[in-house]
């Protein structure tokens, strides 16, 4: 068919508008989630600090003159159903970028199956296993969370603060699981502590009976490592089957349904490490206030304020980049933690965007702390070392493990 010289001209026109629109178009931000599954008591905290953040954002000025959109797919916390909610994120909802998901065992076949082969970056604002650190991503996977690498470190510290010299070792048997059970072992016994047992267990069953004899001794805590879900099971047949009557947890089981269900009179001196950001920065205490205006008493559960985070560095990333394009998003990520540039918090979204629009570097210091990803796209970080006090958790301390 031919077109006449006026209408090639409009076509023309218009191709040239869409062309220079295409990099301001809005900017969509998938957020994989466990609403449901053995992470659920995560996933509505996690989404309300997502929320928080793309709200603060809209309310200065949103993105290249557009609101942010969050597209919100639920993991189920299985890595196949993971799988498929981020393919449709990037191919249905067509995001720029995805937050999350919770689970390392989400995490990494998210990055391997869909990010890294789509193009499309990916923070996790809770997925701590080693693995990912050295994961083939075609450098799409950060997180701003650190590595189990260090917690194990700090986990071992705690268990020398509750003069702990031997325990028996319970972990689900993913990434996560048996990454952190690794790095405690190794920084546990190199101080001098016995491992009684160890062992991995599959989530979903109804008996954990076996698991638990297998690593007990009869003295010794137990170290569990896994999900406020099948970790409620694993307490209860522990306590029942007096196979432990101590124990000692992870960020994954700092949870207040498992007092609530299990009862405080049971797991009153428990004590567990957690990412913890420090909550005397401005930073924090904006973040607090801020979602306890929207949303209430913040609980005290962890990744609330580590995915608030990553949405304000995929934000600011395309701004830097003057662009949504998703591997210009990627490779501007490291660009708005300049060490040298002007420090910006959260609530500075419109300060942040005028200095990069003005060619000037930013330096992001986030909620949760700093936020410097490295070229693995890891951060460094400081944790909680929490203790289960007359059924509440209350945080001992916040430190740097020693490496």
């Amino acid at each position: 068919m031919r077109i006449n010289g006026k209408l090639a001209g409009a076509f023309g026109a218009l191709s040239l508008a869409v062309a220079a629109g295409g990099a301001q178009a809005e900017l969509k931000v998938g957020a994989l989630l466990p609403l449901t599954g053995d992470l659920q008591a995560y996933g509505e905290s996690s989404r309300n600090g997502i929320n928080l953040a793309a709200s603060e954002i809209n309310d200065a000025g949103g993105v290249l003159g557009e609101p942010m959109v969050i597209e919100i797919a639920d993991t189920q916390t299985e890595p196949q159903s993971g799988v498929d909610a981020a393919q449709r994120l990037v191919s249905v909802q067509g995001v720029s970028a995805i937050v999350g998901a919770l689970s390392s065992g989400v995490t990494i076949p998210v990055a391997s199956s869909v990010s890294a082969s789509e193009g499309i970056p990916q923070i996790s604002g809770a997925s701590t296993s080693p693995v990912m650190t050295d994961l083939e991503d075609n450098d799409f996977l950060f997180r701003t969370t650190p590595s189990d690498a260090f917690q194990g470190t700090a986990l071992a510290e705690v268990a020398a603060d509750k003069d702990m010299d031997s325990v028996g070792i319970l972990y689900i048997n993913n990434d996560y699981g048996e990454g952190l059970a690794d790095a405690f072992t190794d920084s546990f016994e190199a101080a001098g502590g016995e491992v009684v047992g160890r062992t991995g267990y599959e989530p979903g069953l109804s008996s954990y009976r076996g698991e638990l004899s297998q690593v007990s001794d009869g003295e010794s805590p137990l170290l569990l490592i896994g999900y406020p879900e099948n970790g409620q099971t694993i307490l209860r047949q522990a306590l029942e089957g007096a196979h432990f009557s101590e124990f000692l947890f992870t960020d994954g089981m700092k949870s207040p349904q498992i007092v609530e269900n299990l009862g405080a009179q049971y797991l009153n001196g428990s004590a567990g490490t957690v990412p913890q950001a420090r909550d005397d920065t401005d930073a924090a205490q904006h973040f607090r206030d801020a979602y306890e205006a929207n949303y209430g008493e913040l609980p005290p559960v962890p990744y609330i304020d580590t995915a608030y985070d990553a949405v304000y560095t995929i934000a600011l990333a395309a701004v830097a980049a003057d662009s949504t394009d998703p591997v210009d998003i990627r490779d501007h990520l490291r660009a708005i933690n300049d060490p040298d540039g002007e420090v910006v918090g959260p609530g500075d979204f419109a300060e942040a965007a005028d200095l990069l629009n003005a060619g000037e570097a930013v330096n992001y210091e986030g909620a949760s702390g700093s936020v410097n990803y490295d070229a693995n796209g890891d951060v460094a970080g400081t944790f909680g070392h929490w203790e289960i006090q007359n059924g509440e958790y209350k945080t001992i301390r916040v430190f740097e493990p020693s490496m």
